[in-house]
Order: structure tokens, then sequence, then C-alpha cells
């Protein structure tokens, strides 16, 4: 691709350049080079409702306020999780169906299932075991040197803890990334670029063999808390097919790489871009769960889920037709004037700050959401003991996607504390 056409695919930064009827959020190069913010405040202003008649992936609904997605968020019997909660639907027969895209009870009972691996009484166990390989990830960073963050440390970090998760043998862990990328078709991260769908399958398809061949050790064995083994032993999952079984673990993985990692990654980009904010981290240490919070709702790593309306509907002057695409973007929501003051600052000791909309909301509020915090409280906690400054020294490169809001590359430096 020439470098002229490149740059033709390039978004206009300004959201006024287009009609509003034409604004398709769906673009995934709005959220590659950071311009989707204007878009949405356009339509939070004048369209909040919006309706995208012509896209990649038909047509669909852009709910963009907060009180709204929450509205859509409580009434999951008008808006409904099946088929799938992302705005592109199932590539021909290839459905790996999950608990997320399902409606109770189904959603309910297959989630309580694997909800003992993220437990609070986990989390307490789990807190040393991450603090420990937190801090033999950064005490092997190269000091004085340029690296890419997001690998040595985001998608490190993140990925020994999906490997605790579901007890997934350690020298192997590199897979998971892997798979999560080639799950989302990322073009970006972990080697998973330029991968057809046929590939794709195939790569999918070893990954639940690999996974069934870790079910049944984990049927064969006495019941433990890692994912495989509560899904194998579980009334409710032990007897799913092999694409439900796919789809589980696509919901399990992703869910715990992709969220956090760029979580981990945001943060870095959130305190070099507000430099009066890293100091005060800097000052006052015992504010980092409030950061933990900010950076969370500052980056919000999915930027939507999307529902399907399962009958003829009003929200606000709009009617929305049974069958209809409804995407929830809590990208947009947690930027929304109306309830969060000041949104587009980045404030370490925001009040209320975990009042944002990047975990969801309802019943499928995102399980891990204490695990996440508990992650990114403890990476940072052990940042702050080891370095004055984690420095950005080139320009973030941020992922081709308009689901997953994340970063490929960071390039910094760290300067540890001078005694």
């Amino acid at each position: 691709m020439t470098e002229a056409v490149t740059e033709s695919l390039i978004p206009d930064p300004d959201p006024y350049s287009v009609s509003l009827k034409d604004i398709d959020m769906s673009v995934p190069e709005l959220y590659q080079h950071n311009l989707h913010w204007a878009y949405f405040a356009r339509l939070r202003k004048e369209d909040p409702v919006h309706y995208c008649a012509e896209s990649a992936f038909g047509p669909y609904w852009s709910i963009t306020k907060f009180d709204d997605i929450m509205y859509v968020e409580r009434n999951h019997e008008l808006f409904s999780s099946v088929p799938t909660v992302t705005i592109g639907d199932f590539a021909d027969d290839f459905e790996t169906p999950n608990f997320i895209t399902m409606d109770p009870p189904g959603h309910d009972a297959r989630r309580i299932a694997v909800t003992p691996a993220v437990a609070p009484r986990t989390l307490v166990e789990l807190q040393p075991v991450i603090r420990q390989r937190a801090g033999k990830i950064l005490d092997d960073l190269p000091v004085g040197q340029t690296f890419n963050w997001v690998e040595r440390v985001s998608i490190e970090l993140t990925t020994q803890m999906l490997a605790t998760l579901f007890d997934f043998p350690f020298e192997d862990r590199h897979l998971l990334p892997f798979w999560s990328d080639v799950m989302m078709q990322s073009e970006d991260l972990a080697g998973a670029a330029q991968i057809d769908e046929a590939e794709r399958r195939k790569i999918m398809f070893e990954c639940t063999e690999y996974f069934e061949r870790l079910w049944q050790e984990r049927s064969a064995a006495p019941p433990k808390n890692d994912f495989i083994s509560l899904l194998a032993h579980s009334d409710a999952t032990k007897h799913m097919d092999r694409m439900e079984f796919l789809g589980t673990l696509f919901l399990l993985i992703v869910g715990g790489n992709d969220t956090t990692r760029n979580s981990i990654s945001g943060g870095v980009v959130a305190l070099n871009e507000n430099p009066d904010q890293y100091q005060k981290l800097r000052d006052n240490p015992e504010l980092i769960p409030t950061m933990v919070s900010e950076i969370i709702r500052w980056q919000t790593p999915l930027t939507h889920m999307r529902r399907t309306a399962t009958q003829d509907t009003q929200l606000r002057d709009k009617t929305i037709r049974q069958g209809d695409k409804v995407v929830m973007w809590y990208a947009s929501g947690n930027r929304d004037e109306e309830v969060i003051d000041d949104p587009d600052e980045f404030r370490i000791d925001r009040d209320r700050a975990r009042h944002h909309l990047a975990f969801g909301f309802g019943i499928h509020r995102c399980m891990g959401n204490r695990l996440a915090e508990m992650q990114l409280r403890t990476v940072w906690e052990e940042i702050n003991k080891r370095f004055d400054f984690v420095e950005l020294v080139g320009e973030p490169v941020r992922v081709h996607s308009n689901f997953i809001k994340g970063f490929a590359e960071l390039p910094v430096r760290v300067h540890p504390h001078v005694d």
C-alpha cells in the first residue's frame, strides 16, 4: 500500500467535515488515529441516539450518552445480547457462542460457573503472586534504553495472570496473547498480522485442541479453582459443545488479556500527557487506587458493546425497530459532560472515580473488574517504588480496531529513583 493510499484512509479530524447522517463510528481508523473523541462529542450534542444507515457492518444505532447506555444495559429483555455483542455478525457458520452473547437464564448459569476464579477470596490469594511477578518484570527492564512498554510490561504481566487463571502451562503462555489477537482479528499484535479467515479458523481449532487436552486432565482430577477445572466440573458447562467451548475460551482470554493490557499501557500515556498528574502521583502515592479507576475510565479499553432490539421501542425521540443493532459506545459515555465533571481532564484524585462505564453495567458487568483493578493498582505501586518516571519517548502506535481501544507500541525509557 502506498503512502498516499495510507493517508487517504485517515478520517478527517473535523467531525463537521461530514454530514451528521453520514457519521460512522465503526470505522477503525478513527480509533487507530485517536480521532474519535470529537466525533463522539458532536453525536452527544446533536444526535445522541444516532442511526448510521450504511457501514461495513450494516446499519446500526449509536448510543453515546452515559444514561442512555445505562438504560440499554438495564433492559436486557428489550435489548438482547444474542447473537453477538460486537457490531459485526458472525462470519458464515463460524459461530462461537459464549455467555456474554446469551441472555438469562443461560447466561447466568454459565457465568456463575467461572466466577469463583475471580471471587474476593481468590483475589486475596492472587495479590502476592501478581506483586512478585510485576516486580520481576519491572526489575528486568533495560534502564537507559528505549523499549516497547506494551510488549515488555503490559502483555507480559497480563499473560502471566491469564496463565494462572487457566492453570495454563507457563512455558507456553505466549500462546495466550497470540490466540487473543487472532480471535479479535487484530492486525497489530503478537504476530497475528495478515491472517486470512481460513488460517484464523485453523489457529482457533488448534487453540481448542490444546484446551481440550487440559479439559480432559481437569475432568479426571478433583475440582480446582482455575477456569478450565470450573468449566469441566460445573453442571452448566461440562456438556457444552466444541463451538461453545471455543467461544467461552474466547471470552475468558480476551476479557482477561486485552482490557487489562491496554489499561496498563493507557496509564503510561495519560500520565505523560498530564505531567501535573504524574507529579501528584509522586507526591501522593496513596492516590493510586483512585488513579486506577481514572485510568480505566480515561482509556476505556473496550470502545463498545452491541445489543439487538427484541421489539420496536423508543429511545429519546427515535424509533428503534425489532432486529436493529444498538451499539453502546462506552468510550463516549465515559466522556459525557452531563454526568462526569470535566470528562476530558485526567484527574488521579477524581471524586467518584469508579462511576464509569468501562466495565459495562447490569448482568453483563465485567466479572473480572476487581481483578483488573487489583492488577493495575499493584503494578503502579511497584512502578512507583522503582521509577521516578516512565517516560514516553515516541508516538504511541494504536491498534486498528473499533472494539479494542489499545496500543501496539509504546516507546518508553524508565528513570529509576535517584537516592
